[in-house]
């Protein structure tokens, strides 16, 4: 942030360097012709640099009147007079001079050129305003320290990422793989730079084993500052029986049976074995490495078969149940399976069938007229007597008239 600009004298040469009587003379001369500062105005800004670095300081005047301008080191000695250097550091460099500017440049910053350089303009008042270099310093180192080279799954391990000599403190970042981890800071200040130091407490387990963790830093003076350590963790054997035969079905009586043992660790295992649980080894059993042959099957081998394996880091096993089925066990089962599966076929036929016959006679009743005979008796209203008239509905059923009634 720039300063504010405040009346002040003039500043002197300074460094004792011989031959300013030129300068003195340009002074005095200056001196006799200050103009006025009305409506004249200094602006400058601060500058950030990396050390190292180039910095460039700008004095500018806003509605400038050929006032003289200088630059002013944060000892008062001037760096600028106009476009004359009085002071012998030749890392000062005149990039730009005219009415209305005087920009100038320092090369290799070090941290002893932080501070405030002045601009000063020569008006009645004088004007001064100040401009801060403030020099940014990289780590010099960034190390990971681990407390146990080789770790055990279920350890918690101690790591610590020290990023050394640096302004301002950094801040440091814990990951693993792609995961961001929280670390505790310390930082210690020496002289004017700061060391700090971030520590990492962390669980392994063996999904670890061969993962990088990374200490990375965030500092305004460096981008991808990073290093990394890869972590070993030991860990205790994986076991897995697998079944070779039969590939698929049931174990049946004078079938054979062939088990593998698979075991992963760090280290490798170095100790595999084959055992009953709870009774001993057939004698017809085969055990050749990490595999289990049984070449006939008999009911007296059923039973839990395990499988051991070790390593330094410790045991493990896996286990395989054994049930022998009769040797027709599964041809029977494959019968009444397609006995059921005819019963059910024969029915979904006569369902079926019977089906479409309701739906045929349904629609024959439907579109077909029927037709059904009444007959009246004749003569029945003349006649005398009920007997008279019985006798002539009986005969004139003969002639009665046909009448035809009609249904849908």
């Amino acid at each position: 942030m720039a300063g504010r600009a405040q009346p002040s004298g003039p500043a002197g040469s300074g460094g004792g360097a011989p031959g300013l009587l030129p300068l003195l003379l340009l002074l005095l001369s200056a001196a006799a012709i200050i103009p006025r500062g009305d409506g004249q105005n200094l602006v400058t800004e601060d500058v950030t640099v990396v050390e190292g670095d180039v910095a460039t300081i700008s004095c500018r005047v806003k509605n400038s009147d050929d006032s003289v301008i200088q630059l002013l080191n944060p000892n008062r000695q001037t760096i600028y007079f106009r476009d004359f250097r009085p002071l012998k550091d030749s890392r000062f460099q005149l990039v730009n001079f005219s009415n209305s500017e005087l920009r100038v440049s320092l090369t290799n910053v070090s941290i002893s050129d932080e501070g405030r350089y002045f601009c000063q303009l020569y008006t009645d008042p004088p004007q001064e305003i100040y401009t801060t270099i403030t020099v940014l310093v990289p780590p010099r180192n960034l190390v990971i320290d681990i407390q146990k080279e080789t770790a055990v799954e279920g350890e918690e391990i101690e790591l610590n990422c020290t990023a050394m000599a640096s302004r301002p403190p950094t801040t440091i970042r814990w990951f693993k793989g792609n995961k961001e981890l929280t670390g505790k800071s310390e930082v210690e200040q020496w002289s004017d730079m700061y060391t700090v130091t971030s520590q990492l407490l962390l669980k392994v387990g063996r999904e670890d084993d061969g993962v990088p963790v990374i200490c990375l830093v965030d500092h305004p003076a460096v981008k991808d500052l990073q290093t990394q350590r890869y972590l070993e963790v030991m860990y205790k054997p994986q076991v897995r029986v697998s079944q070779n035969y039969p590939l698929q079905g049931l174990t049946r009586e004078g079938e054979p049976l062939e088990l593998t043992c698979t075991a992963f660790g760090k280290p490798q295992p170095t100790d595999m074995r084959w055992l009953r649980v709870d009774d001993e080894m057939p004698q017809h059993v085969v055990v050749s490495g990490s595999n289990l042959l049984i070449s006939n099957l008999n009911k007296t081998d059923n039973g839990t078969y395990r499988c051991e394996a070790s390593n330094a880091v410790g045991k493990s096993h896996a286990d395989y149940m054994l049930f022998v089925y009769d040797s027709r066990a599964g041809e029977e089962g494959a019968i009444r399976s397609v006995d059921h599966a005819v019963v059910g076929g024969v029915v979904a036929v006569v369902v079926f069938a019977m089906l479409c016959l309701l739906i045929i006679l349904g629609r024959y009743f439907a579109r077909h007229k029927g037709t059904y005979f009444t007959h009246e008796a004749k003569g029945a209203d003349d006649a005398a007597d009920a007997d008279t008239a019985i006798i002539n509905a009986e005969g004139g059923q003969n002639n009665s008239e046909e009448k035809k009634e009609y249904f849908i």
